[in-house]
């Protein structure tokens, strides 16, 4: 196990924290928290490459980590109503799209190179920065609706190209197998 893979697997096992310091109303802990673990995610892939320490268990933990993270953060939020239910479905959906057609990928023996879209480094980034800001609303108390209505809906535009990007990846992938599609 590589440096890098064990800051990856911090980075899973601080996702309870933040949950719970999120319903705990303890925003402040939940913040720190999450900006630790987003530290963590440049520190496991600067580990990785300065130290010469990619693997491939670490390329499959590492947006595992990310999802984990993101995607209970937001259940967490939508939970207390700081994040629409539309944004938490219209998420959850997308990365339930990509793990299926990468499961479907793989039943049918088809050759899936796993790479991150442009669009989908984008929506995590929109993603990362909607939910630093609620809970750092949330932890100093301060009302910016119209900066985190902004957010959501960015973050929602992205989700949404970022799906629909996949899904024409995933049919360019299923339209080479005549045997998939027949």
């Amino acid at each position: 196990m590589t440096i890098a893979n064990l800051i990856t697997l911090l980075r899973i096992v601080l996702v309870p924290v933040i949950v719970w310091a999120i319903l705990s109303d303890l925003y402040l802990i939940g913040f720190l928290v999450f900006l630790l673990a987003g530290l963590s995610d440049a520190i496991d892939g600067t580990v990785a490459r300065y130290f010469d320490q990619q693997t491939e268990l670490g390329t499959i933990l590492d947006p595992i980590a990310d999802k984990l993270m993101l995607v209970s953060v937001f259940i967490a939020l939508a939970y207390l109503s700081e994040i629409p239910l539309w944004l938490v479905i219209l998420i959850v959906s997308r990365d339930l799209l990509i793990i299926f057609g990468v499961m479907l990928a793989f039943l049918l023996s088809l050759p899936v190179t796993i790479r991150p879209l442009w669009v989908s480094k984008t929506n995590t980034v929109a993603q990362i920065a909607l939910a630093a800001w609620v809970l750092f609303s949330l932890a100093f108390e301060i009302e910016a609706s119209n900066a985190k209505l902004a957010l959501e809906w960015i973050t929602g535009l992205l989700t949404f190209l970022s799906a629909a990007a996949y899904l024409r990846e995933g049919v360019k992938l299923f339209a080479t197998d005549k045997n998939a599609i027949s």
